[in-house]
């Protein structure tokens, strides 16, 4: 289909109009020229399609179909074949229901536990949330249905999210939320992407070109449509202009009329309404000329899948060995959680489920598992006859199962949170019950990190996160060992919300938000703090064992063009079978460079027997071992030494091996009158060549009147300031040996260094 001549045949008017939506989910058909319309769907963890009357949030009206988990519990899966199943499997619900466009993944970082929508979001690590969207819109549009990468750019937050401005200097951008997108567009190609709501530092994204085009387009190779947010267009002629093609939903035409006014008056080239023109039909054709007419789908074959993924989702925070339970023995399910789970959050992924299913009612046909309320989840109140009634059903059963966690009220997408607890008659709920029952279980249901103050008073806890419809299902077979825990936790649980690096700037001052604590999010900080947390990056329990041998690096010694190929051994040395996520991190040894303690660079899943031993294997490159040099403006590899690491968290490391990396084209210092003594020396060749400068300058020091070890001027007193010391201070401190023409010959030799 030749594009190009059938926008040569449109009119102004009918360009113009292509650049918005029809109404909140299709774009504008064009009946003369046959161009037809499609249609987008939230996501990503479900299908939400909407009536053409409903409105953005509201979500009664939408088709029923099947909630998956939340992308909180997907990111704790660490399974890239498992969301790419998902994915396969939503873009079969979005071909039945002639959706083009699923929106997501939201990759956003998890900047702080308060964020209201982190129950969307993968994960605190930006390799780990890429590597797991990339998985999943390959499975999306292995099927030939589209993605939309959302929210490109530094969307941490929900408060005051239209009109925020993210202050993040540009290490911190690259490395950690560019860094979320950068492989994903790279190795997946989304159809589209999905500009935020903010500012970043100071810019709309929906106006900012150097993100939009010089970066997503001419860097990162993205050939698809920019989308924008629902309502995140400011200035329409701006945003056409940065990079954004589709504005969503319809503006009623006002935004049409100033594309055609600046076309008319020169502000705006027709050649580029043109091409963004283009950039849309490419998709609309996309999946209507690959269609796949009469595709079906199985509510109940997909509410099983639902419970699978769920159940590879949950982490075994703590287990004192009280977990597996024997459905034999009398058991206690408290909580309003048990009966009714909360399992997805609020907002424009709301999905309307076809079914639910919670724990008790999966154990309903055994008389010895009892239920008690404990509490009610429409207000944080202490009712003491529903706490008087769990209490005494724990006291008669063998073990208590508290389901807490989160109820709607305290997450959801337009707010954040504004603390870490749980509400308060949860708390008293668990204290009270911890006073009588001492084998208590807790299950929680949460889209983001509590704090637990009763950690110590519990034998278990099973973290389900927002789990998807067949939570409750789920839950029972991890609960009963049915099937044995593998997941992880995709971010740091902090012991408290003021230990959180971005604590104290997170809500920002009225519309700037500063991101200071720079690349030190999540276990990145903690780690290199060397902090207590309650639980770290990666931690996850198993009702077996595995042990880690035989690590192998296949070269000690590496440059810019080399990989590294790395070998380890992984046995089940238990009882039962299970899976066993392996970790993969990069430590630099002796940096001149402010780093993390260490960084995620690979990791994979992997399903043992009992007795069976796995050889997995990771392949590195320069980038797993790569800085963001804003000098250079591009990723670099200082010289040195570093380790490998293959750990079971970020804190339980139990292989290593060092490499050293040998750069093929080092840095070219620049030096001034303003480079210090002990810069310079840091390059061997450097050292001869200013001699006479530290000669001149060590002479007028030596021979000061306080110069004595135990006067003014000690000899470390003497290193110190030499080494700190600019060139320029020889004029100061010197024997007056050295004029302004001898230092800049010296300074001329430095430079012409290779």
């Amino acid at each position: 289909m030749d594009l190009k001549e059938i926008i040569s045949k449109m009119t102004l008017e009918e360009k113009a109009g292509m650049c918005s939506g029809y109404d909140f989910w299709h774009t504008k058909s064009v009946d003369r020229l046959k161009i037809p319309a499609i249609m987008v769907s939230d996501g990503p963890h479900g299908l939400r399609k909407q009536d053409l009357e409903s409105d953005h949030i509201s979500f009664n009206e939408s088709i029923k179909a099947v909630c998956f988990p939340t992308g909180s519990a997907i990111g704790s899966s660490f399974d890239k074949e498992l969301i790419n199943e998902l994915g396969k499997e939503l873009a079969i619900e979005c071909q039945a229901e002639n959706v083009s466009i699923i929106l997501g993944p939201a990759v956003n970082i998890k900047r702080s536990p308060l964020c209201g929508r982190n129950f969307e979001y993968l994960s605190e690590d930006p390799y780990l949330t890429s590597s797991l969207a990339t998985s999943y819109i390959k499975g999306v549009q292995s099927k030939n249905v589209g993605t939309s990468l959302k929210h490109f750019l530094a969307n941490n937050q929900e408060h005051r999210r239209m009109t925020s401005s993210s202050e993040v200097d540009e290490r911190t951008l690259r490395e950690i939320y560019l860094a979320a997108f950068e492989d994903v567009v790279k190795k997946a190609k989304p159809w589209t992407v999905m500009c935020s709501y903010n500012r970043i530092n100071g810019t709309y994204a929906s106006e900012n070109k150097r993100f939009l085009t010089d970066i997503l387009r001419k860097e990162w190779g993205f050939d698809g449509f920019v989308v924008s947010d629902w309502g995140a267009v400011n200035d329409r002629v701006k945003s056409l202009k940065a990079g954004l093609q589709l504005e969503m939903p319809d503006s009623k035409g006002i935004n049409d009329k100033r594309i055609i006014e600046a076309v008319k008056s020169g502000e705006l080239d027709e050649l580029l309404l043109n091409q963004t023109v283009e950039k849309i039909l490419t998709i609309i054709y996309k999946f209507t000329d690959n269609r796949i007419p009469n595709t079906v789908w199985n509510l109940e074959e997909h509410h099983n899948l639902s419970r699978k993924i769920s159940s590879e989702c949950m982490v075994l925070l703590k287990n004192d060995g009280l977990l597996p339970l024997n459905k034999n023995d009398n058991i206690v399910f408290i909580g309003e959680f048990a009966k009714i789970p909360r399992y997805q959050g609020g907002g424009s992924s709301h999905i309307n489920s076809f079914k639910t299913s919670g724990a008790i009612e999966n154990m309903a046909n055994y008389e010895n598992i009892t239920y008690a309320q404990g509490y009610m989840t429409e207000e944080d109140v202490i009712i003491p006859e529903l706490v008087k009634e769990a209490v005494k059903a724990a006291r008669q059963s063998k073990v208590a199962v508290i389901f807490a966690g989160l109820p709607d009220s305290f997450e959801s997408e337009g707010y954040d949170r504004t603390h870490m607890s749980i509400p308060n008659c949860q708390n008293h709920l668990i204290e009270e019950i911890t006073k009588v029952q001492p084998n208590t279980v807790i299950v929680l249901h949460n889209g983001s990190p509590i704090e637990m103050p009763w950690i110590n008073k519990v034998n278990s806890i099973l973290e389900v996160y927002l789990g998807g419809q067949a939570v409750g299902e789920a839950t029972v077979d991890i609960l009963f060992g049915d099937v044995n825990p593998s997941g992880k936790l995709a971010e740091t649980f902090p012991i408290k919300l003021k230990d959180n690096p971005s604590y104290l700037y997170y809500f920002g001052e009225k519309d700037v938000v500063e991101y200071r604590e720079g690349i030190f999010v999540g276990y990145r900080y903690y780690d290199k703090k060397e902090m207590d947390v309650l639980f770290p990056f990666g931690h996850g329990l198993s009702y077996t064992s595995f042990e880690y041998s035989n690590m192998k690096i296949n070269k000690s010694k590496i440059s810019d063009n080399d990989e590294v190929e790395i070998i380890a051994d992984i046995t089940n040395t238990g009882k039962r079978e299970g899976k066993e996520i392996i970790q993969l991190y990069i430590s630099s040894i002796n940096s001149n460079i402010i780093r993390p303690e260490r960084e995620l660079k690979e990791f994979t899943k992997i399903h043992l027997l009992p007795g069976e031993k796995k050889t997995v294997k990771f392949t590195l490159n320069k980038r797993a071992f790569a800085y963001f040099n804003t000098e250079i403006n591009d990723w670099y590899v200082e010289d040195g030494s570093y380790n490998i690491e293959i750990g079971k968290s970020s804190r339980d490391i139990v292989l290593s091996r060092k490499i050293s990396y040998t750069n093929n084209q080092p840095i070219k210092n620049i030096y001034t009158e303003n480079s210090t003594f002990g810069d310079v020396l840091k390059n061997p060749e450097a050292k001869k060549i200013i001699e006479p400068l530290i000669a001149s300058t060590s002479f007028f020091l030596i021979n000061s009147e306080d110069y004595d070890e135990n006067a003014a001027i000690t000899p470390q007193m003497h290193d110190a300031m030499i080494n700190h010391m600019p060139l320029r201070g020889v004029f100061s401190f010197g024997d007056k040996s050295i004029t302004h023409s001898d230092l800049k010959q010296i300074l001329e030799k430095l430079n012409n260094l290779s």
